[in-house]
């Protein structure tokens, strides 16, 4: 498994070159007149534009098309604050107290070297980060509850720089978090439509540590080594079919041909039923919807959250029905047990990882190596 990651991650010394144009944004509220531009290579909600005092961000609202979902103002902390700066969130950067809200992010820190920035985390039982754990029983890093219901009064005492949480539709706002004078990053990556559009918000979050060389060294390894899997897998005459996800309270939430996951599931070359479907968020379907239109798939993958090893007995007594799907009848079914697999941790920034893990199961003769997060049902 080492050696053929190794192959991959050495095609990735190709960096990303991050252009900088002069453009207007009427979005931006702002002139981009005398600012430089960073160009995305794939992410298309974030727009950031450097100037001499300080760096214009604006985070498109994915759910609501033309508008904007926030603006943020990154002002150099070892200078005075501008006068007249635009509308906008003011976060004064690098940021040395951050507190955090989701698993991703935290491992991110991790691999762009800004764990001493991270100062305090949500919903810490489920994040299988190493440094974090150790940091919250060294007391470096505070455990601030429910990302639901975080105390609110140990984030206060931390005074940290910055919040990141994750923004949701409809979501009615952060609560109290909103009223403790405290800027709040909404990490918004996970609605971009492709994997690497996603990985390439490490640039943004790179710019709020003080870590853009980082940002773009990882981004480098990580766009070159997809690119090459992509390919590799372009060259397979026979696709095999994929279903992902399983039974949620009744319902099937499957992933829509523009999500980010339907599109992975086609670059490692396999097929996926809702490939010409044009959402992309999940579907909510019966299990009859999803047996009639994806029964027959040669491969099954879900996620899974209990404890012990998953077997198919087990398997069907939580919905008998599954034994309906071909691939359960063919013991062809993985699923990464998310309770102790670092799967939600690291696959968000590294997508390829994601990506080898999908060819190993769609096309095993490849020899790409061991898988890293999925295991077989018994």
């Amino acid at each position: 498994m080492k050696a053929s990651r190794k192959v991959f991650l050495l095609i990735g010394w190709l960096l990303s070159i991050v252009a900088t144009i002069a453009c207007g944004d009427k979005r931006h509220n702002v002139t981009s007149e005398g600012g430089d531009t960073l160009l995305f290579k794939y992410a298309s909600l974030p727009h950031i534009v450097r100037y001499p005092q300080y760096t214009y961000v604006t985070i498109d609202n994915p759910w609501k098309k033309g508008s904007v979902l926030h603006r943020y103002v990154l002002v150099d902390k070892n200078q005075p604050l501008p006068d007249h700066l635009p509308a906008g969130t003011v976060i004064r950067t690098p940021i040395e107290k951050a507190v955090v809200f989701t698993s991703a992010h935290c491992q991110l820190m991790s691999w762009l070297n800004a764990e001493k920035q991270l100062t305090g985390v949500a919903d810490l039982k489920y994040i299988l980060v190493d440094f974090v754990k150790e940091g919250v029983n060294s007391g470096h890093i505070i455990d601030c509850g429910d990302g639901m219901n975080p105390v609110v009064e140990k984030i206060i005492d931390i005074q940290p720089d910055l919040l990141m949480v994750s923004p949701f539709e409809n979501s009615g706002g952060y609560g109290r978090l909103e009223d403790i004078d405290i800027p709040l990053m909404e990490c918004a990556d996970y609605m971009e439509n492709s994997a690497l559009a996603r990985a390439e918000w490490m640039k943004l979050y790179g710019l709020l540590w003080g870590k853009t060389v980082e940002a773009d060294s990882l981004f480098g390894i990580v766009d070159s080594s997809y690119v090459a899997l992509k390919q590799m897998a372009q060259q397979i005459p026979h696709k095999t079919s994929l279903l992902t996800e399983k039974l949620t309270g009744g319902t099937w939430y499957v992933p829509g041909g523009e999500s980010s996951v339907g599109k992975l599931i086609i670059d490692a070359g396999g097929t996926y039923p809702w490939k010409d479907d044009r959402h992309s968020g999940s579907l909510a379907m019966t299990f009859e919807t999803v047996l009639d239109k994806a029964g027959d798939s040669e491969v099954w993958l879900f996620n899974y959250y209990g404890s012990g090893s998953l077997t198919y007995n087990r398997l069907a007594s939580e919905y008998d029905g599954y034994r309906q799907i071909k691939a359960f009848q063919k013991k062809s079914t993985w699923y990464v047990d998310t309770q102790n697999v670092p799967y939600f941790e690291e696959v968000s920034f590294r997508p390829d990882f994601l990506l080898r893990e999908y060819m190993i199961l769609l096309h095993p003769d490849l020899g790409l190596g061991e898988l890293k997060y999925y295991a077989p049902v018994k």
